[in-house]
């Protein structure tokens, strides 16, 4: 680990390029590819200059054809390359899944192990920016779902910087699921290499009343949460899983079982999903012998809308989420943050795990 003067408070996008441009300084093998990489924008800035650093052959946009262009980015890691594939939106995975579901994540099993496929896949997902239903889903469930694929959600640029170099060390499939609104967001980060430790959950808040578990910005926004709840003397203990498959569930159910209730705060659907899998690995635990209180709250059940009267309803955000708390903890409903406290909370940032 590196000593603490080495810190600097930089932004999760920055920390996502420092993590692959470290990755590809320590080893040849790793390159990136992906539609626009080397655009003057370079994917809201993640890529910027790592062209101009490493070359086209290692830094290179492709055709718009998501399906042969992850068969290629297989091939290559099936061939001992470390590829970096960036997918600008979680959606067009839709486009590959039969690559990432049947062959990434199979090959080594079907191979009896003779085979290792470690491909890092980077894809982005968001809100507000008025794209809606096929441009705006957290789908994040549907490859946890798949035994040989492992999901990360980095909700800080510590963790985006370390879970990135992380997966490119990694003998398998991984894939980074990265917020748009997380982008801009600061934390302190080593200028070192150093890598997230995967299947490691961290309790970003302390409290005895109710278990909050948050995916990817929804850990944003449940610690925005936790400061309304606390005003009213309720303390949250907040969790972040940091990555979805492997699941740090020890981690949760110890929470759990001090707290005695759980809410699960998704970025995706609650049917059939992260949220689900979380009560039911609580509901049948060895190891919790009170009942639990739990909820879940996440999208609604709709297509992703693309107005923000409409996204208010939505998304989960401080308000429904603190409020829904407040309800668990208390038996109440007799309890609304105002505006000015909920605007305070949203300019609250939180600055990464140290």
């Amino acid at each position: 680990m590196s000593t603490p003067n080495t810190l600097r408070l930089i932004k999760y996008v920055d920390a996502l390029r420092e993590g692959a441009e470290q990755a590809m300084d320590a080893d040849k093998s790793v390159f990136m590819m992906g539609l626009d990489i080397d655009d003057h924008k370079g994917i809201q800035g993640s890529t910027t200059g790592l062209v101009e650093k490493f070359g086209p052959e290692r830094v290179f946009t492709t055709p718009l054809s998501e399906d042969a262009m992850t068969g290629v980015a297989i091939g290559a890691a099936m061939a001992g390359q470390r590829p970096i594939h960036v997918h600008i939106r979680m959606d067009f995975l839709m486009l590959c899944m039969n690559q990432l579901v049947n062959i990434a994540a199979k090959s080594h099993y079907m191979y009896g192990g003779t085979v290792q496929v470690p491909l890092v896949v980077r894809t982005m997902i968001g809100k507000s920016w008025g794209q809606g239903a096929q441009h705006s889903q957290g789908l994040h469930s549907m490859f946890a779902h798949v035994p040989g694929m492992k999901v990360v959600a980095p909700s800080n640029a510590y963790d985006a910087k370390g879970l990135t170099i992380q997966a490119v060390r990694d003998n398998n499939p991984v894939l980074i699921m990265e917020h748009r609104l997380l982008y801009g967001t600061e934390a302190y980060v080593p200028e070192t290499p150093y890598t997230v430790e995967f299947g490691m959950a961290r309790t970003l808040r302390s409290g005895d009343a109710i278990t909050i578990v948050g995916v990817s910005n929804m850990v944003m926004e449940s610690m925005r949460a936790a400061e309304l709840l606390a005003e009213q003397g309720i303390e949250c203990e907040v969790i972040d899983p940091v990555t979805i498959s492997p699941l740090d569930f020890d981690a949760i159910e110890a929470s759990v079982n001090r707290t005695g209730r759980l809410l699960v705060v998704d970025n995706g659907w609650l049917n059939c999903g992260f949220s689900a899998e979380v009560l039911a690995r609580v509901a049948e635990s060895d190891h919790i012998k009170q009942k639990i209180v739990m909820k879940r709250i996440g999208f609604a059940a709709t297509t992703c809308p693309t107005t923000p009267s409409l996204e208010d309803a939505f998304y989960p955000n401080p308000k429904t989420i603190a409020m829904l708390a407040y309800q668990m903890v208390t038996g109440k409903q007799d309890w609304e943050p105002n505006s000015e406290s909920c605007q305070l909370a949203y300019q609250s940032q939180f600055k990464g795990p140290f």
